[in-house]
């Protein structure tokens, strides 16, 4: 219990870091959300920002009210380990300048491969992506389990995926950083097994992000699913474009705001319309329906 009291609180401390860089601007961030502030709207860059440059990447979120991203890697946007010490200073400088948060990295480092040397440079470039958070300003980065690979005990992996995320969840620390674990993956994303391998988590900052996949819907249903791996939920959730899916979005908004939730709802659209901006108006105004009705 005290762990988990621990990780809650390190989240809030996140958070309130976060919303302090939108506040500095000047700007009155409050208008970028919908009015019950426990859910705020962002973007991940995965589809529709992805060929945007950071400058039209902001620019975007600023004219349609979406008040933070989660930079995927290889986009347009171009915020990798390879930027310089003036470069990252310049990144962190023009989000301090915007009411729009950055909250981190959506990386693709996962922790199952049972080939040593591949789990190591995957756990080494964790940090130094980590590193990069730090130094931009945000306040975590996205990594995943993927797979239960063929041939090796379910519970060695799952140990081993514990163990990864302890490791890099430590070095987080030092940084000030959340680690978010997306329940992505083959297997890995189903909720009894996301809850099996944080029951082997001990550190503080590593979190689950919740994803928003069909299997969360298999029995015995959202709500049991979702209370599976309540205690973990961190402070970002990843859900599919609201106009293109079934997926019952305000049953898990009302989940959310039960658990006191007070992190961020990020489109993840897997779509490409050609007017990125118009969609992305649609997407916000039918979540700002949603919780109005919260």
């Amino acid at each position: 219990m005290k762990n988990r009291l621990d990780r809650r609180e390190f989240i809030k401390k996140s958070i309130a870091g976060s919303m302090a860089v939108g506040l500095l601007s000047g700007l009155p961030i409050q208008s970028l959300f919908a009015r019950n502030q426990k859910l705020k709207l962002g973007l991940v860059t995965y589809q529709w920002g992805k060929d945007m440059t950071l400058p039209e990447l902001i620019a975007a979120c600023e004219r349609t009210g979406y008040g933070a991203v989660e930079l995927r890697t290889e986009h347009a946007h171009a915020v990798e380990i390879n930027l310089s010490k003036k470069e990252r200073r310049e990144v962190k400088k023009r989000f301090k300048d915007s009411p729009v948060t950055c909250l981190g990295y959506g990386s693709n480092y996962e922790y199952h491969s049972p080939d040593p040397s591949v789990l190591r440079q995957n756990i080494e470039g964790t940090k130094e992506y980590i590193k990069l958070c730090k130094d931009i300003g945000a306040t975590g980065i996205k990594v995943k389990p993927n797979n239960m690979p063929d041939g090796v005990l379910r519970e060695k992996t799952i140990a081993q995926i514990a163990s990864s995320l302890n490791e890099v969840g430590k070095f987080a620390q030092d940084h000030g950083q959340l680690v978010r674990v997306e329940v992505h993956g083959r297997i890995t994303q189903e909720l009894p097994v996301m809850k099996e391998i944080f029951d082997q988590v001990t550190e503080k900052n590593v979190v689950v992000c919740w994803n928003s996949n069909d299997t969360d819907l298999k029995a015995p249903g959202l709500e049991a699913n979702f209370n599976m791996v309540k205690p973990w939920i961190g402070d970002t959730t990843h859900c599919r474009a609201f106009s293109e899916t079934d997926y019952p979005f305000f049953e898990l908004f009302q989940l959310l705001t039960g658990a006191n939730y007070q992190g961020w709802i990020l489109l993840e659209a897997h779509s490409n319309p050609l007017d990125k901006i118009a969609a992305m108006q649609r997407e916000k105004q039918l979540f700002d329906e949603m919780v109005a009705r919260l």
